[in-house]
């Protein structure tokens, strides 16, 4: 089973910054994502998962950001002081360039000794067009058509050195042989970019790609393109299903599939309910304006005793955010019937949500990936780091006591550790 952290702010429930001791600006303090590394690479997690954000919103000056600092900055003062857990940056297709983008997660991946991942992303956020001289954002499909280019061209630059490209030979005089470094030249729709990449072939021959798209065009880019996605499932069924439609799209090779998952952990279920109340009550309407958001309705029109208003939510024929949410929160609300309140409760941020003991915590997440739901998980810890703790100390035993998951890192490098072969081409 496949496990990583992912860190958000202060922690993923809204309220976490409110309810854990420390400080409110502990998200822009190197100690803080220091302990994190400690807490997850002593546990053998995957890898540490870092979001972005490239604006500040109203909701933004609530609380902390959830994505705020650089996550490739982030992850290069970890790689200093971690030496086997990877290290997953998210970045947007839409508003960077592939050459940037290739050169700096290379230059991450030969500093931490072949460790680096890249979260593809198309950026749905509206406010970030203005960031980037852009009036609108553009419409879903044209990100979706320059996020397969923007790959293909790093890809293609992470590639521009052969493996034995770097002769080092000091007798000779030869530092590169010139015939095994080549320009791609790659003339597309959205790019023109020469290459060759400045930095050599990356230890782990490229960066592992992540993609987190649950559309129609963003699963055909993750068959196309990704190593791992990360995806919003609520339930066993819809996971079950989207883990085979990926595998069905990529069959000569295998994709690995980590829904998102938010365990808040007591010492007995009537204590994790506690924590969660309390973490609902610090939160306020914060989680009820999120979802609006998501599922692109207005507020008001969301009763908390009564189903999401699913009449609304498919007249927004210009919805223009994450179709994956969208689609997790409509199915939940037409299986089970469940009201706004209920489905505030069990979706965390719209990812599933599993209240209880560390034991109720590990059958969950072994129901899931022995009924081939998922390759494992991505945690969206509830409040950080003590919601790491309790997972790691609580959950992980009993994982390991069922033989599924592992005792130390396998392998030096994180497409090893994620048991990858060579990727997309």
């Amino acid at each position: 089973m496949i496990l990583n952290v992912t860190v958000m702010g202060l922690g993923m429930h809204l309220g976490a910054w409110r309810y854990r001791e420390g400080a409110a600006a502990d998200y822009l303090d190197p100690r803080y994502y220091t302990e994190i590394a400690r807490i997850a690479e002593d546990a053998k997690l995957h890898a540490i998962f870092l979001a972005d954000t490239l604006a500040l919103s109203e909701e933004h000056l609530r609380r902390p950001n959830l994505g705020a600092l650089d996550p490739v900055v982030v992850l290069a003062t970890l790689a200093s002081v971690t030496s086997k857990i990877g290290l997953v940056a998210t970045m947007s297709t839409t508003f960077n360039e592939p050459y940037n983008l290739a050169r700096r997660f290379a230059s991450l991946d030969h500093l931490s000794g072949g460790r680096v991942g890249w979260n593809v992303v198309t950026t749905f956020v509206p406010d970030v067009a203005a960031n980037f001289g852009s009036a609108n954002l553009p419409a879903h499909d044209d990100r979706y058509r320059r996020a397969g280019e923007f790959v293909e061209v790093v890809a293609a630059l992470w590639d521009s050195w052969a493996e034995d490209a770097l002769i080092g030979d000091k007798e000779s005089d030869r530092f590169a042989d010139p015939a095994l470094v080549r320009p791609i030249d790659h003339a597309g729709a959205h790019f023109a970019v020469r290459g060759p990449l400045t930095v050599p072939r990356s230890p782990q021959r490229r960066p592992v790609i992540f993609q987190a798209g649950a559309s129609e065009d963003g699963r055909n880019l993750a068959a196309r393109t990704a190593d791992v996605v990360f995806t919003v499932q609520n339930t066993l069924e819809a996971a079950r299903e989207f883990r085979a439609d990926l595998r069905a799209r990529a069959p000569r090779r295998e994709v690995k599939v980590l829904p998102g998952v938010v365990p808040i952990i007591g010492a007995t279920r009537e204590d994790a309910l506690r924590r969660k109340e309390e973490l609902d009550r610090l939160a306020g309407d914060e989680e009820l304006r999120k979802l609006a958001l998501r599922v692109g309705v207005p507020v008001d029109a969301l009763d908390p005793d009564r189903p999401l208003p699913l009449e609304l939510v498919r007249a927004n024929t210009d919805f223009n955010a994450s179709h994956g949410f969208r689609a997790a929160a409509v199915r939940l609300t037409e299986e089970e019937g469940v009201t706004v309140r209920e489905l505030l409760y069990r979706n965390g941020g719209g990812h599933l949500q599993i209240v209880g003991t560390a034991a109720d915590v590990a059958d969950t997440l072994a129901h899931w990936f022995t009924c081939g739901a998922a390759d494992g998980f991505n945690l969206m810890i509830d409040v950080l780091p003590d919601g790491l703790t309790r997972f790691t100390e609580g959950v992980l035993p009993l994982l390991r006591a069922r033989g599924l998951f592992h005792d130390d890192y396998p392998g030096a490098t994180l497409r090893a550790n994620l048991g990858l072969t060579q990727g997309a081409r």
